[in-house]
């Protein structure tokens, strides 16, 4: 099968309708479309970052409006959705649970020889929650040792229900101020749920089909990386899924780059972008591969939050943004949740042109988002252009 080739622009609106950004509801309104949205990518990312509301729930609200939390919570108690991994931590449809089991047989397969107490210890978290219920670490007695050396030096009982829950003889039922609440999967999964084991080429089929899907035109590369806590064979699948016509290969015009790979149904799909303004997590599935980002978008992006401070060019917590298929701003932010203040420690202007009706939409995305994190006013310390933070302050005076 030949390749198909597109220009970057064509490639930009594959890759943002199959993020679910070519239009604000992509995926409607309300809990349903949290789920569809949820169901679409596969799964969301989650992160513990708090300066500005975690990133799961600002993934789903740049795509969902008005979206509350709790539907989150809600879909998780109704057993539509469950939190496991993939390449992170984060939520996935409930019926692709049977493609959670490679990864649960990898994360005990790789563990280091135990002990005799721990393994009587995990076998003492199991029999309890058994008897008792759906239990959080602290419901556990604090029986550290030794003084904490740091944030993922935790106490045994907590080691044992995180290595339960990655070996998939706990589920986590749903977080409580993120703090996790874990019960038996027998508990936990809906009665018709298929939880059949699979083999790794299926496996690494479904890796190859929920990427493409996800991410529109991927690299080999980025597929992989979804499965990289498994040993797959999605090198092999995808040229299999190539010569079957079920996958195309991509080429981009005057674009020299590594094989790109996307599904038949976005070959002669019409797609058309609103121009909308899309203030996004740096855990967004869009901004995860940084080189996509700068091959397709022109946008050299990294969260500095993992940069050591005297090196950070743009902020801690920068947060790319989106207008139409261009990256036009990144801006580093913090919720003061006590005084209801969103800080805007640095909005950084990119070198593109900026219209004026751009701005405007820039100006009411900035409003929803402090709305968002439940902030009443906003405060810009430090901005690269003075003529549009002029535009902007004005602008957000009716909130500030």
């Amino acid at each position: 099968m030949e390749s198909v080739v597109l220009s970057k622009s064509q490639a930009r609106k594959i890759i943002l309708h199959a993020a679910g950004l070519s239009k604000r509801a992509q995926f409607g309104k309300g809990i349903e479309a949290v789920f569809k949205l949820i169901d679409h990518l596969g799964f969301v990312q989650l992160d513990s970052n708090y300066v500005i509301e975690r990133a799961h729930h600002h993934t789903i609200a740049s795509r969902v409006p008005d979206y509350k939390p709790e539907w989150l919570d809600q879909l998780q108690t109704e057993g539509r959705i469950f939190e496991f991994w993939t390449y992170a931590a984060g939520y996935l449809p409930m019926h692709d649970f049977r493609f959670s089991l490679p990864v649960k047989e990898s994360f005990a397969a790789r563990r280091k020889s135990l002990t005799q107490a721990e393994i009587n210890l995990m076998r003492n978290v199991l029999d309890r929650i058994g008897r008792e219920g759906p239990l959080m670490a602290k419901d556990f007695e604090n029986d550290r040792v030794t003084k904490s050396t740091g944030w993922w030096d935790w106490r045994p009982s907590k080691v044992a229900l995180e290595r339960l829950h990655l070996d998939g003889r706990l589920m986590v039922v749903q977080r409580k101020d993120f703090q996790k609440i874990y019960d038996l999967p027998e508990n936990v999964l809906p009665p018709d749920v298929d939880a059949t084991n699979v083999t790794i080429e299926a496996y690494s089929r479904h890796l190859i089909m929920r990427s493409l899907k996800a991410l529109g035109i991927a690299y080999q590369k980025e597929i992989a990386f979804r499965g990289r806590y498994v040993k797959h064979t999605v090198k092999t699948e995808l040229q299999k899924l190539v010569e079957a016509g079920e996958v195309c290969s991509v080429d981009i015009k005057n674009f020299k780059s590594s094989p790109l790979y996307m599904l038949p149904e976005y070959v002669n799909k019409k797609i058309a972008l609103s121009e909308e303004v899309f203030i996004l997590s740096p855990f967004d599935p869009l901004n995860v591969y940084r080189h996509r980002l700068k091959d397709f978008f022109d946008f050299d992006y990294q969260v500095e939050c993992f940069v050591p401070e005297a090196k950070r060019k743009y902020g801690y917590f920068s947060l790319p943004i989106l207008a139409g298929d261009t990256f036009i701003a990144r801006m580093d932010s913090k919720a003061d949740r006590k005084k209801s203040v969103l800080m805007i420690n640095n909005l950084h202007f990119e070198s593109v042109d900026i219209a004026g009706t751009t701005l405007n939409k820039l100006i009411k995305a900035i409003i929803k988002f402090a709305e968002f994190n439940r902030c009443q006013a906003i405060t810009i310390k430090k901005c690269n252009n003075k003529k549009l933070l002029r535009v902007l302050q004005e602008g957000l005076s009716v909130l500030t």
